[in-house]
Parts: structure tokens; C-alpha cells; sequence
């Protein structure tokens, strides 16, 4: 069975992340942060992807959740999703680094070079 894991590090689109998965027909449970502290009840989940949510926290503050770095190394696919990306940069070894302001929301990027295909090959040059 497809199944994934979803943890939760305290986003408030946690529960709207889960219903896109099962509306593709997924089966897809959250959990929170804490039990990705235990790379052995993931394994035992076996879940075929793994989703770190976003979170209000940072990799820097003080007693910040986080997860066990073997989860990683176990050929399981992450998302990491705004916290859940830091965290999975600084568990891997990464270098995290904090921005002059603090982001929340819409925010707008433009790509500076599409040439090498992927995602961002191609029209449009500014995703809002």
C-alpha cells in the first residue's frame, strides 16, 4: 500500500497538506514532530514518502523540534516544506543560514536562470 508520512512541525496547512495527498487517492497519516525523533517507528510506518511540515520554529532556536538524521538514510523520499526544508538541510549536514527578515505568506521569486531545464525551464520567469 502507498502510504505517507506526514509530520507535523507546527504549520498551520499541515491538515490541508494531508487532504491533497489523499485526495490523489493516497493514504496519508500526520503525526507530530516527536515521532520523527524515531527513525524505528518510521520504519515500521513504511511509508513510501515522508513529508516535514512547515513550522514557525527555527533550526536555531533553542530546543527547536527536530528528527532523527537517520531518516534520511533510509531510501524514503522527504519533502521538506518551508521548516521541514531547513531541517532537512541542517540535518544533512547543510549550511543554514538565517535571512535579515523573517518570511510568512505569499512572497515572489524570480528565477534568474531556466536554461538547464527542470522545473523551471521555460515561461513563466516570475512565480507569484
Amino acid at each position: 500500500m502507498n502510504r505517507i508520512l506526514v509530520l507535523d512541525y507546527g504549520s498551520q496547512f499541515t491538515q490541508l497538506i494531508a487532504r491533497r495527498i489523499r485526495e490523489a487517492h493516497v493514504y496519508c497519516e500526520i503525526h507530530p514532530a516527536a515521532r520523527g525523533g524515531d527513525a524505528a517507528f518510521v520504519r515500521a510506518f513504511q511509508p513510501k514518502g515522508i513529508v516535514f511540515s512547515g513550522g514557525p520554529s527555527s533550526v536555531f532556536d533553542p530546543g527547536a523540534p527536530t528528527a532523527d538524521p537517520g531518516i534520511l538514510d533510509l531510501g524514503i523520499p522527504v519533502l521538506g516544506i518551508c521548516y521541514g526544508m531547513q531541517l532537512i538541510a541542517h540535518l544533512a549536514g547543510g549550511k543554514v543560514e538565517p535571512s535579515s527578515e523573517r518570511e510568512y505568506g505569499r512572497a515572489e521569486i524570480v528565477v534568474r536562470e531556466a536554461g538547464g531545464g527542470g522545473p523551471f525551464a521555460g515561461p513563466p520567469t516570475s512565480i507569484e
